[in-house]
Protein backbone atom coordinates (compact mmCIF):
# COMPACT_ATOMS: atom_id res chain seq x y z
CA UNK A 1 0.00 0.00 0.00
CA UNK A 2 1.47 3.61 -0.68
CA UNK A 3 1.35 5.64 1.74
CA UNK A 4 -1.09 8.69 2.30
CA UNK A 5 -0.12 11.64 0.39
CA UNK A 6 0.74 14.62 2.11
CA UNK A 7 -0.66 16.21 -1.26
CA UNK A 8 -2.94 15.77 -4.16
CA UNK A 9 -4.18 17.71 -7.05
CA UNK A 10 -7.94 17.88 -7.58
CA UNK A 11 -8.02 18.08 -11.19
CA UNK A 12 -8.52 14.49 -11.62
CA UNK A 13 -10.91 13.96 -8.86
CA UNK A 14 -14.13 11.89 -9.86
CA UNK A 15 -17.26 12.89 -7.88
CA UNK A 16 -19.07 10.31 -5.47
CA UNK A 17 -22.23 9.00 -6.81
CA UNK A 18 -24.00 10.65 -4.10
CA UNK A 19 -23.44 13.76 -5.91
CA UNK A 20 -26.21 13.13 -8.52
CA UNK A 21 -28.99 12.23 -5.50
CA UNK A 22 -30.25 15.54 -4.50
CA UNK A 23 -30.19 19.25 -5.82
CA UNK A 24 -29.54 20.41 -2.95
CA UNK A 25 -26.35 19.22 -2.52
CA UNK A 26 -23.26 20.97 -3.12
CA UNK A 27 -19.38 19.87 -3.83
CA UNK A 28 -16.93 20.34 -0.72
CA UNK A 29 -14.59 22.85 -0.88
CA UNK A 30 -10.97 22.59 -0.69
CA UNK A 31 -11.29 22.32 3.22
CA UNK A 32 -7.06 22.42 4.19
CA UNK A 33 -7.38 25.92 5.53
CA UNK A 34 -10.46 25.71 7.37
CA UNK A 35 -10.22 22.94 9.42
CA UNK A 36 -10.31 24.36 12.96
CA UNK A 37 -7.42 24.01 15.57
CA UNK A 38 -8.76 23.63 19.23
CA UNK A 39 -8.32 26.15 21.32
CA UNK A 40 -6.13 25.30 24.50
CA UNK A 41 -8.91 27.48 26.93
CA UNK A 42 -11.66 25.27 25.24
CA UNK A 43 -14.55 24.72 28.38
CA UNK A 44 -15.52 21.49 26.39
CA UNK A 45 -13.81 17.93 27.25
CA UNK A 46 -12.83 15.97 24.18
CA UNK A 47 -14.92 13.31 23.53
CA UNK A 48 -15.94 10.47 21.40
CA UNK A 49 -19.59 9.48 21.14
CA UNK A 50 -20.99 6.53 19.15
CA UNK A 51 -24.79 6.73 17.96
CA UNK A 52 -25.52 2.77 17.19
CA UNK A 53 -28.63 0.39 16.73
CA UNK A 54 -29.72 -3.17 17.37
CA UNK A 55 -31.05 -2.40 13.95
CA UNK A 56 -31.98 -0.41 11.02
CA UNK A 57 -34.77 1.67 10.46
CA UNK A 58 -34.73 3.68 13.71
CA UNK A 59 -33.77 7.10 12.29
CA UNK A 60 -29.98 6.62 13.64
CA UNK A 61 -28.13 8.36 11.34
CA UNK A 62 -30.48 11.36 11.29
CA UNK A 63 -30.08 11.29 14.98
CA UNK A 64 -26.38 11.23 14.76
CA UNK A 65 -26.12 14.13 12.13
CA UNK A 66 -28.39 16.37 13.99
CA UNK A 67 -27.03 15.68 17.06
CA UNK A 68 -24.10 16.74 15.88
CA UNK A 69 -25.33 20.17 14.67
CA UNK A 70 -26.88 20.64 17.82
CA UNK A 71 -24.03 20.36 19.47
CA UNK A 72 -21.51 22.62 17.35
CA UNK A 73 -24.60 25.17 17.65
CA UNK A 74 -23.37 24.99 21.64
CA UNK A 75 -19.75 26.14 20.40
CA UNK A 76 -18.17 22.48 20.19
CA UNK A 77 -16.31 21.82 17.39
CA UNK A 78 -17.10 18.52 15.67
CA UNK A 79 -16.04 15.74 13.57
CA UNK A 80 -18.96 13.72 12.48
CA UNK A 81 -17.46 10.14 11.25
CA UNK A 82 -20.04 8.29 9.21
CA UNK A 83 -18.40 4.76 10.06
CA UNK A 84 -21.33 2.48 8.30
CA UNK A 85 -18.58 2.49 5.45
CA UNK A 86 -20.85 -0.03 3.41
CA UNK A 87 -23.89 2.19 3.41
CA UNK A 88 -22.82 5.31 4.19
CA UNK A 89 -25.26 8.46 3.94
CA UNK A 90 -24.10 11.17 6.23
CA UNK A 91 -23.23 12.96 3.35
CA UNK A 92 -26.72 12.57 1.98
CA UNK A 93 -28.62 13.94 5.19
CA UNK A 94 -26.29 17.02 5.32
CA UNK A 95 -26.79 17.73 1.81
CA UNK A 96 -23.35 17.69 0.92
CA UNK A 97 -21.78 15.69 -2.43
CA UNK A 98 -18.37 14.60 -1.12
CA UNK A 99 -15.15 14.63 -3.84
CA UNK A 100 -13.05 12.06 -1.70
CA UNK A 101 -14.26 9.38 1.21
CA UNK A 102 -12.56 7.21 2.91
CA UNK A 103 -11.86 4.60 0.48
CA UNK A 104 -9.18 7.24 -0.93
CA UNK A 105 -7.88 8.40 2.33
CA UNK A 106 -7.53 3.96 2.30
CA UNK A 107 -6.13 4.07 -0.95
CA UNK A 108 -3.68 6.75 -0.39
CA UNK A 109 -5.45 8.62 -3.11
CA UNK A 110 -6.08 11.38 -0.96
CA UNK A 111 -5.17 13.34 2.73
CA UNK A 112 -7.19 13.66 5.56
CA UNK A 113 -7.38 17.00 5.07
CA UNK A 114 -8.79 16.83 1.44
CA UNK A 115 -11.05 13.77 2.94
CA UNK A 116 -12.88 16.41 5.51
CA UNK A 117 -16.09 17.97 4.13
CA UNK A 118 -17.04 21.05 5.76
CA UNK A 119 -20.93 21.14 7.13
CA UNK A 120 -23.38 23.12 8.97
CA UNK A 121 -22.08 25.15 12.11
CA UNK A 122 -19.14 23.63 13.62
CA UNK A 123 -19.55 20.04 11.71
CA UNK A 124 -16.88 18.51 9.96
CA UNK A 125 -17.30 15.17 7.85
CA UNK A 126 -15.28 12.50 7.37
CA UNK A 127 -17.75 10.63 4.98
CA UNK A 128 -17.56 6.97 4.59
CA UNK A 129 -17.05 5.14 1.45
CA UNK A 130 -20.69 3.51 0.38
CA UNK A 131 -20.78 0.06 -1.39
CA UNK A 132 -16.88 0.10 -1.93
CA UNK A 133 -15.21 -0.41 1.76
CA UNK A 134 -15.72 -1.66 5.20
CA UNK A 135 -13.16 -1.79 8.07
CA UNK A 136 -13.73 -4.99 9.04
CA UNK A 137 -11.96 -6.19 5.56
CA UNK A 138 -8.82 -4.00 5.37
CA UNK A 139 -5.69 -5.52 6.02
CA UNK A 140 -3.71 -4.60 9.43
CA UNK A 141 -1.53 -2.15 7.53
CA UNK A 142 -4.67 -0.40 5.95
CA UNK A 143 -6.60 -0.33 8.97
CA UNK A 144 -3.68 1.72 11.37
CA UNK A 145 -2.96 3.97 7.94
CA UNK A 146 -6.46 4.70 8.49
CA UNK A 147 -6.12 5.44 12.08
CA UNK A 148 -2.88 7.45 11.91
CA UNK A 149 -4.50 9.72 9.78
CA UNK A 150 -7.34 10.63 11.77
CA UNK A 151 -4.84 10.54 14.78
CA UNK A 152 -3.67 13.80 13.47
CA UNK A 153 -7.19 15.62 13.93
CA UNK A 154 -7.04 15.08 17.50
CA UNK A 155 -6.11 18.47 18.61
CA UNK A 156 -8.65 19.77 16.20
CA UNK A 157 -11.97 18.81 17.48
CA UNK A 158 -14.25 18.74 20.73
CA UNK A 159 -16.61 16.50 20.21
CA UNK A 160 -16.54 13.31 17.54
CA UNK A 161 -19.48 11.85 16.93
CA UNK A 162 -19.25 8.16 15.13
CA UNK A 163 -22.29 7.16 13.21
CA UNK A 164 -22.06 3.16 13.28
CA UNK A 165 -23.32 0.53 11.00
CA UNK A 166 -26.58 -0.82 12.47
CA UNK A 167 -26.75 -4.52 14.23
CA UNK A 168 -23.80 -6.18 16.00
CA UNK A 169 -21.63 -6.22 13.03
CA UNK A 170 -18.00 -6.09 13.76
CA UNK A 171 -17.77 -2.70 12.51
CA UNK A 172 -20.57 -1.58 14.58
CA UNK A 173 -19.39 -3.06 17.73
CA UNK A 174 -15.93 -2.27 17.13
CA UNK A 175 -17.04 1.60 17.13
CA UNK A 176 -19.40 1.79 19.59
CA UNK A 177 -16.88 -0.16 22.24
CA UNK A 178 -14.05 1.91 21.73
CA UNK A 179 -16.28 5.20 22.55
CA UNK A 180 -16.04 6.93 25.83
CA UNK A 181 -20.16 7.89 24.89
CA UNK A 182 -22.65 5.18 23.33
CA UNK A 183 -25.92 6.30 22.19
CA UNK A 184 -28.41 3.14 21.74
CA UNK A 185 -31.15 4.07 19.48
CA UNK A 186 -34.36 2.59 19.83
CA UNK A 187 -37.77 3.02 18.98
CA UNK A 188 -41.55 1.37 20.25
CA UNK A 189 -41.47 -1.43 17.95
CA UNK A 190 -40.76 -4.63 19.77
CA UNK A 191 -38.41 -5.52 17.14
CA UNK A 192 -36.61 -2.65 17.72
CA UNK A 193 -36.41 -2.98 21.44
CA UNK A 194 -35.21 -6.79 21.24
CA UNK A 195 -32.48 -5.65 18.56
CA UNK A 196 -31.45 -2.60 20.80
CA UNK A 197 -31.44 -5.56 23.79
CA UNK A 198 -29.27 -8.04 21.62
CA UNK A 199 -26.65 -5.16 20.76
CA UNK A 200 -26.20 -4.17 24.52
CA UNK A 201 -25.92 -8.09 25.33
CA UNK A 202 -22.90 -8.03 22.89
CA UNK A 203 -21.20 -4.71 24.00
CA UNK A 204 -21.78 -5.91 28.13
CA UNK A 205 -20.30 -9.57 27.23
CA UNK A 206 -17.85 -9.21 24.40
CA UNK A 207 -16.80 -5.94 25.16
CA UNK A 208 -16.82 -5.37 28.50
CA UNK A 209 -19.11 -2.31 28.54
CA UNK A 210 -20.48 -1.04 31.36
CA UNK A 211 -22.63 1.76 31.11
CA UNK A 212 -24.62 3.00 27.96
CA UNK A 213 -26.88 5.91 26.59
CA UNK A 214 -30.19 5.24 25.52
CA UNK A 215 -32.15 7.50 23.26
CA UNK A 216 -35.61 7.04 22.19
CA UNK A 217 -36.98 7.76 18.78
CA UNK A 218 -40.05 8.06 16.69
CA UNK A 219 -42.24 8.05 19.85
CA UNK A 220 -45.44 9.81 20.72
CA UNK A 221 -44.31 11.66 23.50
CA UNK A 222 -42.16 11.57 26.83
CA UNK A 223 -44.19 9.31 28.56
CA UNK A 224 -44.11 6.49 25.46
CA UNK A 225 -40.32 7.25 25.46
CA UNK A 226 -39.98 6.59 29.08
CA UNK A 227 -42.12 3.40 28.53
CA UNK A 228 -39.89 2.17 25.70
CA UNK A 229 -36.93 2.70 27.75
CA UNK A 230 -38.25 0.95 30.73
CA UNK A 231 -38.56 -2.11 28.65
CA UNK A 232 -34.94 -2.18 27.59
CA UNK A 233 -33.63 -1.61 31.08
CA UNK A 234 -35.82 -4.29 32.72
CA UNK A 235 -34.61 -6.70 30.45
CA UNK A 236 -30.89 -5.17 30.78
CA UNK A 237 -31.20 -5.35 34.72
CA UNK A 238 -32.38 -9.19 33.94
CA UNK A 239 -30.15 -10.53 32.31
CA UNK A 240 -27.16 -8.20 31.58
CA UNK A 241 -24.39 -6.28 34.08
CA UNK A 242 -24.68 -3.00 32.49
CA UNK A 243 -25.93 0.24 33.40
CA UNK A 244 -28.75 2.52 31.32
CA UNK A 245 -29.36 5.90 31.37
CA UNK A 246 -32.62 7.56 29.40
CA UNK A 247 -30.72 10.22 27.68
CA UNK A 248 -33.73 11.36 26.02
CA UNK A 249 -36.90 10.78 23.98
CA UNK A 250 -37.10 12.27 19.70
CA UNK A 251 -40.78 12.46 18.67
CA UNK A 252 -42.17 11.15 15.77
CA UNK A 253 -41.75 14.71 13.31
CA UNK A 254 -42.94 14.72 9.55
CA UNK A 255 -39.99 17.82 9.63
CA UNK A 256 -37.47 14.97 10.05
CA UNK A 257 -38.38 13.51 6.68
CA UNK A 258 -38.62 17.05 4.84
CA UNK A 259 -35.57 18.17 5.41
CA UNK A 260 -33.80 15.19 4.06
CA UNK A 261 -35.65 15.54 0.81
CA UNK A 262 -34.24 19.28 0.82
CA UNK A 263 -30.49 18.16 1.32
CA UNK A 264 -30.26 19.75 4.84
CA UNK A 265 -30.02 18.53 8.31
CA UNK A 266 -33.77 19.14 10.37
CA UNK A 267 -31.57 21.27 12.88
CA UNK A 268 -30.77 23.85 10.37
CA UNK A 269 -33.86 23.61 8.14
CA UNK A 270 -36.74 23.50 10.80
CA UNK A 271 -34.73 24.47 14.24
CA UNK A 272 -38.00 25.25 16.39
CA UNK A 273 -39.47 21.26 15.05
CA UNK A 274 -40.49 19.27 17.93
CA UNK A 275 -37.61 16.93 17.40
CA UNK A 276 -34.76 19.84 16.77
CA UNK A 277 -35.82 20.90 20.03
CA UNK A 278 -35.72 17.42 21.55
CA UNK A 279 -32.20 17.19 20.01
CA UNK A 280 -30.74 20.54 21.56
CA UNK A 281 -32.09 19.03 24.82
CA UNK A 282 -30.01 15.84 24.72
CA UNK A 283 -26.69 17.93 23.22
CA UNK A 284 -26.72 20.02 26.54
CA UNK A 285 -26.98 16.94 28.58
CA UNK A 286 -24.46 15.36 26.43
CA UNK A 287 -22.34 18.50 27.35
CA UNK A 288 -23.01 18.53 30.77
CA UNK A 289 -22.35 14.98 31.45
CA UNK A 290 -20.34 14.02 33.85
CA UNK A 291 -18.99 10.90 32.37
CA UNK A 292 -17.21 13.16 30.07
CA UNK A 293 -13.62 12.28 29.18
CA UNK A 294 -10.99 15.17 30.64
CA UNK A 295 -8.13 13.14 29.70
CA UNK A 296 -5.65 14.79 27.82
CA UNK A 297 -5.62 12.67 24.68
CA UNK A 298 -8.87 10.89 24.69
CA UNK A 299 -9.52 10.50 21.11
CA UNK A 300 -6.11 8.91 20.94
CA UNK A 301 -7.21 6.79 23.12
CA UNK A 302 -10.47 5.90 21.65
CA UNK A 303 -8.52 4.65 18.54
CA UNK A 304 -5.97 3.03 20.05
CA UNK A 305 -8.92 0.98 21.74
CA UNK A 306 -10.97 0.72 18.00
CA UNK A 307 -7.15 -0.80 16.91
CA UNK A 308 -7.40 -3.47 20.11
CA UNK A 309 -11.32 -4.59 19.46
CA UNK A 310 -10.59 -5.03 15.34
CA UNK A 311 -7.31 -7.25 16.42
CA UNK A 312 -8.53 -9.05 18.14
Amino acid sequence: MKPIRETLSTANATPTPSAALSPAMHAAPSNGSVIPIRSGTSTIAPTVIAVTSGKGGVGKTNIAVNLSVALGARGARVLAIDADLGLANMDIVMGLAPTYTTAELVRGDAHIDEVLVQGPQNVWLLPGASGQYDLANLTDVQRQDFFTAVDTLEDRFDVVVVDTGAGVGSNAIGFASAAKEIIVVVTPEPTSVADAYGMLKVLCTRCGVRRVKVLTNLVQGEREGEQVFRRLANLAARFLSISLDHIGSVPRDASIGRAVMRGEPAMSAFPTAAASRALEGIAERLLESEDRDERQGAMRLFWRRLLRQEAR
